[in-house]
């Protein structure tokens, strides 16, 4: 009997799932401290605060180049939803940045002599159907022959330097915005598990961050960034030491997806959300169980922004405090 594509599951072809798969970011730290990169007083946003791209000015109007690159390994069995879900995720960080995408290139990895590659072309269909969505430019790419199927985009936007959104410009004073609700995680770790499909996971990590990254414009947000792989706890510690200000966040207040409380109860917790907590054990002022911060540390992919400010239609998860003895204070 011959095979169809559907008959494939992506996810068994990977050892971990989307942005799960990231290196831990205490490891990654660590990797990065001795780099000393060649700059110049053009680079707006590089390595320093741990940013989701990178910053250039081009020239004395104010106009800056954003660039940045994502791609992991399959976060869901279904080829065309992986394509769309990957190229989501990279296009997150330009609106994190508070920048226009311009232009993206395709990065591929594919075990081209295991999966058809009928089936490549589905995740690249899905791709250039985001792509077409926040009008990128999709031209050309990079693939290489993998023992595991990965895929991604390196993309390029433009941006008024003055309007970016930066994860060192929190003030005290601000509330804090969730676009999206969590549990993509742990969905994802059962989907991968059990072949169950939750498509308002897949919903949500196919919804560009657009029209949030314009609500923020509109009410003058400075500082933002978005929620991936090392959770919402371990992006708003990062978001809370570049600015040298404290987050106060609101459990009860965050939105979970359906089934992700289940699935942490049945077990389905990555081993990225794990460190994720253990990285920002330290900076944590909590009386929470242990469920409930793995649930905020759950390691997300293509998730939404974490806001310093208030946007119309979206919930308020907590504030911004001046700088206390921990950066992170859950209640």
């Amino acid at each position: 009997m011959a095979i169809e594509l559907s008959d494939y599951r992506l996810t068994q072809y990977a050892h971990g799932g989307g942005c799960a798969c990231k290196i831990p970011p205490g490891e990654l730290e660590q990797t990065l401290a001795g780099l000393a990169p060649w700059t110049t007083p053009d680079l707006l946003v590089g390595l320093d605060t741990g940013d989701d791209a990178a910053v250039v000015r081009i020239d004395h109007s104010g106009r800056a180049v954003v660039a940045t690159t994502d791609f992991f390994t399959a976060v869901v069995d279904n080829a065309y939803d992986f394509g769309q879900i990957a190229a989501a995720n990279a296009l997150s960080d330009i609106y994190a940045m508070g920048a226009e995408p311009l232009i993206g290139l395709n990065l591929v990895g594919w075990p081209r002599e295991v999966l058809p590659m009928e089936l490549l072309a589905e995740v690249l269909r899905g791709g250039a159907e985001v792509a077409r969505q926040a009008h990128l430019h999709l031209a050309g790419g990079q693939s290489i022959d993998d023992p595991e199927p990965k895929y991604g985009l390196a993309v390029t936007g433009l941006a008024d330097e003055n309007r970016l959104f930066r994860n060192d410009a929190a003030e005290p004073g601000l509330p804090l915005t969730l676009t999206k609700p969590l549990g993509i995680g742990v969905l994802n770790n059962r989907h991968k598990a059990t072949g169950e499909v939750f498509d308002q996971a897949i919903e949500t990590m196919t919804t560009l961050n657009a029209a949030a990254a314009d609500a923020a414009h509109t009410r003058g947000v400075l500082a933002a960034t978005d929620v991936t792989g090392f959770g919402l706890l371990g992006h708003g510690y990062k978001m809370a030491r570049a600015s040298d200000v404290s987050f106060v966040i609101d459990h009860a207040a965050v939105d979970y997806l359906d089934g992700a409380r289940q699935s942490l109860t049945d077990g389905y917790v990555s081993g990225g959300t794990r460190r994720n907590l253990a990285w920002v054990q330290g900076q944590l002022d909590t009386r929470l169980d242990e469920d409930e911060l793995l649930l905020l540390a759950d390691a997300q992919t293509s998730g939404g922004l974490l806001v310093a400010g208030e946007l119309p239609g979206y919930p308020i998860i907590g504030e911004i405090v001046p700088a206390a003895e921990r950066r992170l204070i859950v209640r």
